[in-house]
């Protein structure tokens, strides 16, 4: 989050967009654009109130919105009260805490109420509904990149229904899908004003442009673990699975399959069983397929009366209050916390004692250092599309101790060199005679050329 964070602050500052590489000494010039900045504007603000306990307390409130959002999906789409809040905790297991509240979470908010919005219409056969989605994605496109993913569920959409007319028109259609319920004209005529509601920003067009050199990336799969394919270590990658199962069984269970919720269903599957962090794609789909299976009328709910929405939600925050009192939360023990994962005695010596740069990090700490040590622009920071695949490997290898270290152009123009302990390099480098050791602790070292 942290370089989130510095960017936030950046814009609120400057009162203005960065276009380049910002807080970083070796991509300075490179074209660069926060597709983020609302997530990180709302993010500094939140530092500002409150420090890290304001950091904390948006993260929480982001974490509390998804969970809802995913309950109201599965409500909207089923009217069965019981069955969506149950499917809504299995969906939160199964990805809600793989990774902090980041600008991902607003898109999980976001894709569902696109995909509430698409069901209803399909299920109605009113294309009106649709029309709510260009408002989606203006905000969508400023506060996540990840809005790619809901314009291809839409164009998905189209897609399909246009297919559907077609094969009927030719007398072609199978009799074991469901028939279309929507003209072709609409869904296509939404599908336009989304993708150009989604230039309505300060980057406008651009924002596709960053997409597909995003899509283009290879080393930051191997660099960074939640962008990983599933391990199925983890409890929570098998219920992923569970859930995956069931959506293909409910589909199939069915008289007649649905093409766009299979087509749908399978986009998402290749999507998330290839990366860790898109879990949630898969996990939400396929808990709306499930829950969309119809239910005779004994099975229907009536609608949800305020004071029952008053009773939960006052339950609820009693509950969290009081899980709250047990996890330290409050300023000492979120220092103490971050002191433990990051180098603040480390950057507090060189406040103390300054070295002349620049500067060599390790990745993991880059965005970190952008933050708390703002007078040294990092080398390499978790703006893995800033920084491009060359740059990207030449740091996996250096940090592994690859012998080709001795090579690397970064390094070898650094005068200050910041490591994590943990890996080969902070081991290596002291040995070599070009730099020394000036400060060290139980989690970095840092060194200085001789």
């Amino acid at each position: 989050m942290w370089w989130h964070l510095s960017v936030g602050d950046w814009i609120l500052q400057n009162h203005s967009f960065p276009h380049n590489g910002i807080f970083s000494h070796t991509a300075a010039d490179r074209s660069w654009m926060a597709y983020s900045w609302g997530y990180e504007v709302l993010l500094a603000r939140s530092y500002d109130w409150l420090s890290f306990i304001g950091m904390g307390l948006f993260g929480t409130a982001l974490t509390i919105a998804v969970a809802v959002s995913i309950f109201v999906m599965l409500y909207r789409i089923s009217g069965r009260f019981w069955i969506s809040w149950g499917l809504s905790i299995v969906v939160d297991a199964a990805f809600l805490f793989n990774i902090a509240p980041r600008p991902l979470f607003f898109s999980v908010i976001l894709f569902n109420i696109a995909l509430t919005l698409l069901f209803e219409a399909q299920r109605s056969g009113n294309p009106r509904l649709l029309y709510w989605l260009p408002l989606v994605f203006v905000l969508w496109a400023n506060i996540h990149i990840q809005f790619i993913y809901g314009l291809a569920a839409i164009g998905l959409f189209a897609g399909t229904n246009l297919l559907q007319h077609l094969a009927s028109r030719y007398r072609a259609y199978p009799n074991f899908l469901t028939t279309p319920t929507l003209p072709v004209v609409e869904p296509f005529a939404v599908f336009a004003c989304c993708a150009f509601a989604a230039c309505l920003g300060p980057y406008s067009y651009h924002l596709y442009q960053e997409a597909f050199v995003i899509s283009q990336s290879k080393i930051m799969y191997k660099m960074i673990i939640e962008l990983q394919s599933l391990s199925f270590h983890y409890f929570n990658q098998y219920v992923e699975l569970l859930l995956a199962i069931g959506a293909y069984f409910a589909l199939g269970w069915q008289k007649k399959i649905d093409p766009f919720k299979f087509a749908l269903l399978v986009f998402a599957s290749v999507f998330a069983f290839r990366t860790w962090r898109d879990a949630w794609f898969l996990c939400v789909i396929a808990a709306a397929v499930i829950v969309d299976f119809p239910a005779s009328n004994a099975e229907d709910d009536s609608p949800i009366r305020l004071s029952d929405w008053v009773a939960v939600t006052v339950a609820s925050i009693l509950l969290l209050f009081l899980a709250a009192r047990n996890t330290d939360f409050n300023q000492r023990a979120l220092d103490h916390l971050i002191s433990s994962e990051f180098p603040v005695d480390a950057v507090n010596f060189l406040r103390r004692n300054p070295q002349g740069g620049p500067l060599y990090n390790s990745f993991d700490w880059g965005g970190f250092l952008t933050f708390y040590m703002p007078q040294y622009p990092v080398s390499i920071d978790g703006r893995t599309d800033l920084y491009g695949d060359a740059a990207d490997e030449r740091y996996y290898q250096t940090q592994e101790a690859d012998p080709s270290y001795t090579a690397d152009p970064v390094l070898n123009e650094a005068g200050l060199v910041i490591l994590k302990n943990k890996f080969p390099i902070a081991k290596q480098l002291p040995l070599d005679r070009r730099f020394r050791v000036i400060y060290r602790d139980q989690l970095a070292t840092i060194l200085v050329r001789n």
